[in-house]
């Protein structure tokens, strides 16, 4: 964990099967659990997207990632859009 960019992950109990609740359900910003006990990954999905939007930069690595899903899926900041972004034909297909 310490080694983590950014992620959300989920604990299941040892012998669960996945269709009960999870354990736990965490996001991890900086190798730091920042968030946890949630109540789905939706859920902490969006709480990383919300904290990126108000408080962080992207990742290096994910960049693209998360610009796609912030200005293309949520359809924020669109006019702000990276040339690399807008030129990917899957993008091409929503704008």
């Amino acid at each position: 964990m310490e080694q983590l960019t950014m992620a959300v992950y989920v604990i299941w109990k040892e012998g669960v099967e996945h269709h009960e609740p999870p354990a736990d359900i965490s996001v991890v910003i900086e190798g730091v659990k920042v968030l946890n006990e949630l109540p789905s990954f939706t859920s902490a999905f969006a709480l990383l997207l919300r904290m990126i939007y108000i408080n962080l930069a992207y990742p290096k690595t994910l960049r693209f990632t998360f610009e796609v899903f912030q200005k293309v899926l949520l359809q924020l900041d669109q006019h702000k859009m990276s040339s690399k972004v807008q030129n990917y034909p899957f993008v091409q297909s929503y704008v």
